[in-house]
């Protein structure tokens, strides 16, 4: 990110408000000065536009552009004046509508549109019922994995055995010392079966925290040993347990056992899928 990205971005934070119940919002007034409009009546003319698209959307304006009332000094006296509280939604209409020859709305643009992508994203798992919530962590878990092995692998863990005492150690810090064998024993797993595949979502976050910046911490330490990465797994599960108890979490290994595995509600979903009226593309 540009210097000047970076800056524009954090201009945005800046002048963001969070409301008594914890909902972000801007005032209209501060953006548009952020936005370079010098005269508020230009910053008007865009304001009515992002409504005009608000209201085009389906949505209701008065959710996303709410009138309040300020009071400014003008020399020696004061005057009302009218602003606006915007959600992030509002604020993205409004650089959509905004002058593209500016880079600040450029920069705008792309800020907004990532945030309220997020927003969206975050919006979407949180109304996943919990079966549905392993599912998509699992499924980010697999993709991490694979970036962990590669790089631990580039760290100097080549064989098996060695990548089995990598993965114990990472979740021997997470576990308090417990290993594979030992969670598995604890979940009283089949010996087939994945520990991974019996985790709660909570759980798999926790190890989806591990895995993610072990991979990260490793590519920036520029790891070299075996030891040295089985030194820094366990260094990063030690430190997300540490946050847990820090925050009053349930301890990994005390969490619930889930009764069906990741593979069960795979199957589940996907006889869901294939009764649907809607046509699919699924694997043949």
């Amino acid at each position: 990110m540009s210097n000047l990205k970076a800056k524009e971005y954090k201009s945005f934070e800046a002048i963001k408000h969070l409301s008594e119940d914890g909902n972000e919002f801007w005032y209209a007034r501060e953006f548009a000065i952020v936005l370079e409009y010098v005269q508020w009546r230009n910053f008007a003319k865009v304001l009515d536009r992002a409504k005009i698209a608000c209201k085009n959307s389906g949505y209701a304006i008065v959710d996303h552009f709410a009138e309040v009332s300020k009071i400014v000094e003008a020399g020696a006296t004061s005057k009302p004046v009218i602003d606006f509280k915007l959600t992030r939604y509002a604020c993205y209409l409004i650089v959509q509508n905004g002058d593209p020859r500016k880079e600040v709305i450029a920069l705008g643009q792309t800020y907004f549109a990532i945030q309220t992508r997020r927003q969206e994203v975050a919006d979407y798992f949180n109304q996943l019922d919990e079966e549905n919530k392993r599912l998509v962590i699992r499924g980010d878990i697999k993709q991490w994995n694979q970036m962990l092995a590669e790089a631990a692998h580039n760290a100097g863990v080549m064989s098996n055995e060695d990548y089995a005492t990598f993965q114990n150690s990472g979740y021997m810090g997470l576990y308090g010392g417990m290993k594979v064998e030992d969670i598995h024993k604890k979940k009283r797993l089949k010996e087939k079966d994945k520990i991974l595949d019996f985790m709660s979502s909570t759980e798999l976050i926790a190890n989806l925290f591990r895995i993610s910046q072990t991979e990260e911490k490793l590519k920036k330490d520029k790891t070299a040993t075996a030891d040295a990465a089985n030194e820094i797994h366990f260094i990063v599960g030690r430190e997300v347990r540490g946050t847990i108890k820090r925050v009053g979490g349930t301890m990994p290994e005390d969490l619930p056992t889930p009764n069906k595995s990741i593979s069960d509600v795979e199957r589940s979903q996907l006889k869901k899928l294939k009764k649907s009226p809607k046509k699919l593309m699924l694997d043949e």
